[in-house]
């Protein structure tokens, strides 16, 4: 190994954060690389670091990497961590993003707290990511391509080795005698990332050797634009959320520019924790939702999240299933009441309701007696006053008498007769949807 590529190495690792260390190992060469790496700087240094391999599944061979990594670490007395998780094998993404979805949810659901999670993709990659992005028609934020850090979970993910060539991952793992695993699918040019990887970047690289300096350089300035924007974007999204950080202001919405107000919309979604939102998503939004009349109900749905425009809003969240037509449930209130397609009831500071009462979905036509006034008044239109969307009104659970008296709309809207049950006892409902 020349030593340059050692010093390349060393360099990168310089700025190991003081932190559990954790390294996504595959048992492929450039994953190998880093862990050895890492692993012996983390012992001089006494810091603990174990290894993660990601079980897919997808592969005959599949098992055998999950015992070749434990080869590995057991003789060089390191933890490993095999996480099986379950790709989705029709995504409409394909295979390559399902797998990286669900390696990457697995990531973030068992990253330990402040843990740092060290990635292995280098220059190579970040070339073959770049031109994957300005394909798809990417802006500044995706044309940044792969980060050095980023929040993960409960930790941070790390990718030390971004400004590196894999040449000298090779040569280091050649010089230290590493064993690493051979992915037969890395050689199949069917796949997106392989395509370009032996067949696009080689040309490119025939006539501007410099073609994967250039393009990190390209990704860090369009990280750099992306920060600058995403300052502005988050002064912008504040200004036109509403009380509900699941809904933004149409007429706020519609003040901005049309550029910004793209971007506060992938944001927002990003804030949420929902997919990303398509290509088309944002068009959709523009033609279909902001300009629909307050009573249309306009919807946009997409990879089992959907944005609804009611009033002067626009409401986001995951696609839940319909209750069960004609749900019903008799509930005395001493547990907490679990309803149909999650959420529950629960009643707080008092031991039981003094006779049974009937937890059941919307039928049509309820009336309730409200506290102070003379007669009862249509639930539909107290609910309309309350502002609470069409498609939340049928996943509402009402709390009903064995005379068939409405007492309770969720924790929204109490009867007379349930308010001062309910004072008596400085009790209270308490409704998870």
């Amino acid at each position: 190994m020349s030593v340059s590529n050692a010093d390349a190495i060393a360099l990168a690792l310089a700025q190991t954060p003081d932190a559990p260390l954790c390294v996504a190992y595959s048992g492929g060469l450039d994953s190998t690389v880093l862990l050895h790496a890492l692993a012996a700087r983390a012992r001089s240094r006494g810091q603990r670091v174990r290894a993660w391999h990601v079980h897919h599944g997808l592969h005959p061979n599949a098992d055998d990497w999950a015992r070749h990594c434990r080869e590995i670490c057991d003789r060089d007395g390191l933890e490993l961590t095999v996480s099986r998780v379950s790709v989705a094998r029709e995504d409409g993404d394909g295979p390559e993003a399902a797998a990286r979805r669900a390696r990457h949810a697995a990531f973030e659901a068992g990253l330990g707290e402040g843990e740092v999670l060290a990635l292995a993709h280098h220059r190579d990659d970040q070339a073959e990511t770049l031109l994957l992005r300005l394909l798809r028609g990417s802006g500044p934020d995706g044309l940044a391509a792969m980060r050095p850090w980023r929040d993960c979970g409960s930790g941070r993910l790390w990718r030390p080795l971004l400004a590196l060539p894999r040449e000298a991952l090779q040569a280091y793992a050649q010089a230290h005698g590493l064993r690493w695993i051979d992915d037969p699918s890395n050689q199949e040019h069917r796949y997106d990332r392989n395509f370009l990887r032996h067949r696009v970047l080689p040309l490119l690289r025939e006539r501007w050797p410099q073609a994967d300096a250039a393009f990190a350089v390209s990704a860090q300035l369009s990280g750099e634009a992306a920060r600058l924007l995403d300052g502005e974007d988050a002064q912008a999204l504040a200004q036109v959320r509403s009380l509900d950080p699941q809904a933004l202001s149409r007429s706020a919405l519609l003040a901005l520019p049309a550029a910004r107000r793209a971007r506060v919309l992938r944001r927002w979604i990003a804030t949420l924790g929902l997919p990303p939102l398509p290509a088309q998503g944002v068009m959709r939004i523009e033609t279909d939702l902001l300009p629909a009349r307050a009573d249309a109900e306009a919807e946009f749905a997409w990879q089992g999240a959907s944005i609804r425009a009611w009033r002067d809003l626009l409401h986001a969240q995951a696609q839940r299933p319909a209750w069960p037509e004609n749900w019903s449930h008799a509930w005395d209130g001493r547990a907490p009441l679990l309803l149909p397609c999650g959420g529950q009831l629960r009643l707080e500071n008092a031991p039981a309701f003094d006779t049974p009462l009937l937890a059941h979905a919307r039928r049509g036509g309820e009336r309730i007696a409200l506290p102070g006034r003379a007669h009862r008044h249509s639930l539909k239109n107290l609910l309309q006053e309350l502002g609470v969307p069409p498609w939340e009104r049928a996943r509402l659970p009402l709390l009903s008498s064995p005379r068939g008296e409405l007492l309770a709309v969720g924790d929204l809207v109490y009867s007379a007769s349930m308010d001062a049950w309910l004072r008596e006892r400085a009790a209270r409902l308490h409704w998870t949807g």
